[in-house]
């Protein structure tokens, strides 16, 4: 079975965003309709780049420091980090290859 979204928390989300890999991050909400349109391409996305990148996810109601930490009012609002630091931003729902886009940059 393909690799599933990590589910990223307020505890492990420094540890996890400084992987020697690139990391998208999905902040969202559970009543969040935008939301539940971007999961399961997040949930794909783990699948695909399994071994190349790190693909998390953040509820930020279970979160709040998390999200306050980098400004999140929209969402979804998905981050793209490397190194630890925020490298790409999407605010709003996208289709799949724009946010494929975003991580293939950073692999090269």
């Amino acid at each position: 079975m393909a690799n599933k979204a990590i589910e990223i928390t307020d505890a492990n989300f420094d540890e996890i965003i400084n992987s020697d890999k690139p990391v998208l991050v999905d902040f969202w909400a559970e009543w969040c309709g935008p939301c539940r349109m971007v999961g399961p391409i997040v949930e794909e996305l783990a699948g695909e780049y399994e071994g190349k990148a790190v693909v998390g996810k953040v509820d930020v109601d279970a979160n709040p420091n998390t999200s306050a930490k980098f400004g999140i009012r929209s969402i979804p609002t998905l981050l793209v980090f490397k190194n630890g630091e925020v490298v790409d931003k999407q605010v709003g729902a996208v289709p799949k290859n724009v946010l494929s886009q975003k991580l293939e940059s950073q692999l090269a």
